[in-house]
């Protein structure tokens, strides 16, 4: 068995295995997450686009107790037709109008010229947890979190994404859906 196989299997075992977590969430380090993520996909060349939304999303529950994601090709599917939708335009939309979803979904739009990677969208949507207070299980006013708490949701399992370069130089697409979704009005996340 290779080696990075080795260290992702005992990486999972470690997080699934771990004993009771302490009463209060803690406060998850974005820049860690960002500096193992991209200096692990360095080293091996994170092996793939999937294994790197998924690396870098567990790390971020990791810190709450959380299960962690498991890839889904449905998902995945569903994620890249949504990304060759916004190929043309590179428009930040979600594929469902409001309210009308049954899956997870966070989106981003990164500017021509960078190679914006998994763990860049992941860490932009994980950097709104200075914006979520567990106290009052809401958004700080004015602030969005949403794409944080959908990532640590306790009850989400699967995941599935997609990135896309969009046409004319108008930079990078980025979906990921989650099944089951999280952001239920009055639940916590973790």
């Amino acid at each position: 068995m290779p080696l990075h196989c080795i260290l992702i299997t005992l990486f999972i075992s470690i997080i699934t295995t771990t004993a009771h977590p302490p009463l209060s969430p803690l406060t998850p380090d974005n820049q860690t997450t960002y500096t193992v993520s991209k200096k692990l996909c360095w080293a091996w060349g994170c092996l793939s686009e999937p294994l790197e939304f998924l690396f870098v999303h567990n790390m971020v529950r990791a810190p709450h107790w959380e299960l962690p994601l498991v890839w889904d090709s449905q998902l995945e599917s569903y994620a890249r037709w949504w990304a060759g939708q916004r190929k043309a335009d590179c428009r930040l939309q979600h594929s469902f109008p409001e309210g009308g979803f049954t899956l997870g979904e966070n989106v981003f739009w990164g500017g021509y010229g960078v190679d914006w990677t998994p763990t860049d969208a992941v860490q932009a949507w994980a950097g709104e947890w200075r914006y979520y207070t567990y106290a009052t299980n809401a958004c700080e006013k004015g602030r969005v979190c949403g794409h944080y708490t959908q990532i640590v949701w306790r009850n989400t399992r699967r995941i599935g994404c997609a990135r896309v370069v969009c046409d004319g130089k108008r930079g990078v697409f980025i979906t990921c859906n989650y099944y089951p979704p999280g952001n239920y009005i009055g639940q916590r996340p973790y």
